[in-house]
């Protein structure tokens, strides 16, 4: 025991036992006190820091760890009933023989001396090693931290209590013995050496792990997504709230119950990926459509022990598709259906200025359906936006498409020496920059001059479309820096928002400043998709 408790022997036989057992192991020495009767009380005493110091070593342990749930008033009220029997039964040794089956005596150096112990003796030294080895368990866990400061904390921990424990295991043994006296308590030295370590060098009790168990859990417990774990032989053994509501289940019914009987369509779900469709679930308020991903969990060996099964709902989504493709369906055929009858009808009654002006309103109104067909193409992905593209291709085609449309303007193009991939969305944007640097300027000979240069060491491009036109409004710039336009706040047109939603898609930056000495300038930074 780490109290440093001699381990008793088979009690000798005959008158001269005492005599026997006065050179026996020591524990501890008292000679400030100053009678007989005061070194054994001391002695017995000892039993309540024997006793305590392996309680708090758990409990420290546990709270350390961040597993303060098994920190209660009743779980200490448990831990502490030994250690009370013992202390107990120590100080009332003289009515009963369970903790010494002889009594404590004096060595002839003033050292107290068990003969031989009682059945409870053992019950308490195995009790303390019990506590003892229950408190290195978290720890173990620290070792493989990815966290310097957890591994070298739990380290110095596991050391600071193995060195004297381990000492105190060969003393008992008859191993380990300096002079007939415990040598513990010099092994405790070793221990304040490694607790000093983690104080000073890995930051204990100044940066802890005690939030991570906690924080992994209430993750688990408050994410949006549903999760439902499962074992290898397809049993429920863990859900978190979110899938608690999606089933309509009660965690008390649905834990350890067969998968098959809690998620619909359970024969479906792959073994590990996505689902191919959705998985419909019924409730209450009517069912409901869920993207379904199956992870599979494997031991370190690689072996499959469970898989973890998410739902996320995908009601929204599906009713925001509907929606678009609706829109687009009217922005691509019905409006310019209507136009092209109004621009035929103009072209039979008359030909002056108001006709004019009647069919240039007509294709106003078609070049903004076209505008909106090209908003509602960011948002979907099955148009492949989001697909990576070579930069110089991208360009090319829109300086090329930009020619064609505006033969009186002048495009220059500053190449980048080499070429790099970025989001093809991003072929929007600089269309409608072009676009925009010509039609917004009254010039019969607009100049728009396209520059690209890599941003060093940044996995980043920038490009830059610069112009001789008049600029642009401040109302338009903020406008599109608030994120939101109102029926008294609001842009001219779709141009500026397609650019700044297509550079938000590819994960840039947008940015506008002057040109010298007139024009304006649009810088697009973007990250350069390296899988490419």
């Amino acid at each position: 025991m780490t109290s440093g408790m001699t381990t008793p022997k088979t009690k000798p036989s005959g008158p001269n036992r005492s005599r026997h057992r006065a050179g026996g192991r020591r524990v501890s020495c008292f000679n400030c006190a100053p009678t007989r009767e005061a070194v054994l009380l001391w002695t017995d005493l000892a039993w309540v820091g024997v006793l305590a110091i392996p309680v708090a070593w758990l409990l420290f342990s546990l709270e350390y760890t961040g597993r303060d749930q098994y920190v209660q008033l009743r779980c200490v009220g448990l831990l502490a009933v030994v250690p009370v029997v013992t202390v107990v039964l120590a100080l009332t040794r003289q009515y009963h023989d369970l903790l010494y089956v002889t009594s404590v005596s004096i060595g002839t150096t003033g050292v107290p001396v068990v003969v031989e112990g009682g059945v409870w003796y053992w019950v308490a030294a195995g009790y303390t090693y019990l506590l003892g080895v229950g408190g290195m368990i978290p720890l173990l866990g620290l070792l493989t931290s990815d966290t310097a400061p957890f591994r070298g904390q739990s380290v110095a921990l596991l050391v600071g209590l193995v060195v004297p424990w381990a000492t105190n295991l060969l003393y008992l043994a008859g191993v380990l013995s300096i002079a007939g006296v415990d040598p513990t308590p010099i092994a405790f030295g070793v221990s304040g050496v490694a607790y000093l370590g983690a104080l000073t060098q890995f930051r204990l009790l100044g940066t802890v792990p005690t939030p991570n168990a906690r924080a992994r859990r209430l993750l688990f417990d408050r994410m949006q997504e549903g999760a439902v774990v499962v074992d290898s032989n397809d049993n429920v053994v863990d859900v978190n709230d979110s899938s608690l509501d999606i089933l309509g289940v009660d965690s008390c019914t649905v834990l350890g119950a067969p998968a098959d009987e809690v998620i619909p369509e359970y024969d479906r779900l792959p073994d590990d990926g996505k689902l191919s469709g959705h998985l419909t679930v019924d409730t209450q308020f009517g069912t409901r459509p869920y993207d379904v991903v199956v992870t599979r969990i494997n031991n370190v060996r690689g072996t499959p022990i469970g898989r973890v099964i998410r739902f996320h709902d995908i009601g929204e989504h599906l009713r925001q598709q509907q929606r678009l493709e609706a829109l687009h369906r009217i922005l691509r055929h019905n409006i310019r259906t209507e136009t092209n009858v109004i621009h035929g009808y103009v072209d039979q009654f008359a030909d002056d200025a108001d006709a004019q002006i009647v069919k240039r309103r007509a294709l106003r109104i078609d070049e903004i359906g076209r505008k909106g067909r090209e908003a509602i193409e960011l948002f979907d992905t099955t148009h492949g936006g989001d697909r990576p593209r070579s930069l110089s291709s991208l360009l090319d085609d829109c300086l090329t498409a930009a020619r064609d449309e505006h033969p009186a303007a002048t495009f220059a193009y500053d190449l980048l020496n080499e070429d790099v991939a970025v989001a093809g969305v991003l072929e929007s944007v600089f269309s409608n920059l072009l676009e925009n640097a010509v039609v917004h300027n009254p010039s019969d000979d607009p100049h728009v001059r396209v520059s690209v240069r890599r941003v060093s060491d940044a996995g980043r491009v920038r490009v830059d479309v610069a112009d001789d036109g008049p600029g642009i409004d401040d109302y338009e710039l903020c406008v599109l820096k608030d994120g939101t336009e109102t029926p008294l706040k609001h842009g001219s047109g779709l141009g500026l928002w397609i650019v700044k939603w297509g550079v938000d898609a590819a994960g840039g930056t947008v940015g506008f400043a002057a040109n010298d000495p007139t024009g304006l300038v649009v810088t697009v930074d973007v990250p350069i998709d390296e899988q490419q």
